[in-house]
C-alpha cells in the first residue's frame, strides 16, 4: 500500500509541474511519406485519455509519415458493437481495452489483435469509513461500477480471486451513474469503486476517505499492456502491409506520448472536460512505452485469457494458448 500511495504522490507532483513548456513542441509535424496516402478508418473512444495515441498520430502527422490518411471514428457505444463495426467493415481498426475484447473474440468474431498502445487504465479504491482499505477487506461489501460489463469489473474480479475472494459470492457489484459513484460511498450504498480516470480522479477530490487498493499495473501486471489495436480479419489477410503501417504509426505515437506528455495533454485536452493539468496527470499514470506486438502480445493475451478462465468469463474448454495464437497476428513479421 505504501508503495502505491507514494507512487501516486509522485505522479500528482509530476502532473502539477508537467504542464509547463508546451509551446516548444506545438505546431511541429512529422514529415509525410512520399506517394499517395492509403485511406483507413480507426475507431476509438474520444473520452478516453489513455487512447491519446490516435489524436497524437493524427495531429503530429505520424499517420501520414507511414503512408496513411486516417479518419478517426469516435465510438462511445459498447465494445461488442465496436468489434462488430470492425468485423462488418464499417471501420478498419480500433483501439480499446483488451479486457473488453477477449470474450467476443472467443465467440468467433473475425477481428485480429495486431498491436497495443499502453499499460494502465483502471483503478479500484476503497473507503476508509467503511473499513475497505485492502482487497481482502472487501468481503461482504459492495463495489460500485458505472457499467456491470466494464473492464474494471472483469479485471478486479481476477484480482479478488487472487486475493482469496469469490468475486460473485463474496462481494456485490452495483451499477451507478459515473458521476454518482462517490455519493454511493458516502451514502453507504457501496464500499469501493472500480472505475477509470479522469472520472475517478474527480470523485477522489470531492469525496473524503478514499484510499487506493489496486490498479491494472499492480504487482504482476506492472509490465502488462492494457489497450490493444485490433483490425478486421479480412483486412489483415488481404492487406497485411496496410495494417502494419497502422501498427507502426500507433507505436510511434505511443512513444511520443511517453516522451512528450505536455504536448500530448495539449493535443488531447479539447476532447475532454478535464483540465490540461488533469490530462497531464492521467497520462503520467500510464505506460505508453508498453506496446507489445507479435509473440510478446500473444503471450500477454494468453495470460489474460488464463485470468478470464479463473472468473468464468471464458469457456472451460477454451485453451488460452491456442486462443491467443488464433487472435493475435504479427503483421510486422
Amino acid at each position: 500500500m505504501k508503495s502505491l500511495l507514494s507512487r501516486r504522490t509522485v505522479l500528482r507532483s509530476a502532473g502539477a509541474a508537467g504542464v509547463l513548456g508546451l509551446a516548444g513542441l506545438a505546431g511541429h509535424r512529422t514529415v509525410a511519406a512520399a506517394g499517395p496516402l492509403r485511406d483507413l478508418k480507426l475507431a476509438w473512444n474520444a473520452n478516453a485519455i489513455c487512447l491519446s495515441a490516435a489524436p497524437v498520430a493524427l495531429q503530429r502527422g505520424i499517420f501520414e509519415k507511414h503512408g496513411l490518411k486516417v479518419e478517426l471514428v469516435n465510438f462511445s457505444g459498447s465494445t461488442d458493437q465496436l468489434l462488430e463495426t470492425i468485423a462488418t467493415g464499417k471501420a478498419d481498426a480500433a483501439l480499446g481495452m483488451v479486457h473488453r475484447w477477449i470474450k467476443p473474440l472467443e465467440a468467433g468474431l473475425d477481428v485480429k489483435l495486431v498491436g497495443a498502445s499502453h499499460g494502465g487504465c483502471v483503478r479500484m479504491v476503497g473507503y476508509a469509513p467503511a473499513g475497505t482499505t485492502s482487497l481482502k477487506a472487501l468481503k461482504g461489501k459492495t463495489i460500485a461500477v458505472s457499467d456491470l460489463n466494464s473492464p474494471g469489473k472483469n479485471f478486479f474480479s481476477v484480482l479478488l480471486v487472487k486475493a482469496g475472494l469469490d468475486p460473485e459470492r463474496d462481494v456485490s457489484w452495483r451499477q451507478f451513474p459515473a458521476d454518482m459513484l462517490g455519493l454511493a460511498l458516502e451514502k453507504g450504498e457501496a464500499h469501493a469503486i472500480a472505475d477509470a480516470d479522469p472520472n475517478l480522479l474527480f470523485i477522489e477530490r470531492r469525496t473524503k476517505g478514499i484510499v487506493d487498493l489496486a490498479t491494472n499495473l499492480s504487482g504482476e501486471y506492472a509490465a502488462k499492456t492494457c489497450c490493444v489495436l485490433g483490425a478486421g480479419g479480412q483486412l489483415v489477410r488481404q492487406d497485411k502491409a496496410l495494417v502494419a503501417s497502422l501498427v507502426r504509426a500507433i507505436n510511434e505515437a505511443s512513444d511520443f506520448i511517453s516522451d512528450n506528455p505536455n504536448e500530448t495533454a495539449r493535443i488531447f485536452q479539447p476532447y475532454t472536460k478535464a483540465s490540461l493539468e488533469d490530462v497531464r496527470y492521467v497520462l503520467g499514470t500510464l505506460t505508453h512505452r508498453n506496446h507489445p506486438t507479435g509473440l510478446n502480445l500473444q503471450k500477454e493475451v494468453e495470460f489474460y485469457a488464463r485470468d478470464f478462465k479463473l472468473v468464468n468469463v471464458l469457456k472451460p474448454s477454451t485453451d488460452p494458448a491456442r486462443f491467443a495464437k488464433h487472435v493475435v497476428v504479427d503483421v510486422l513479421a
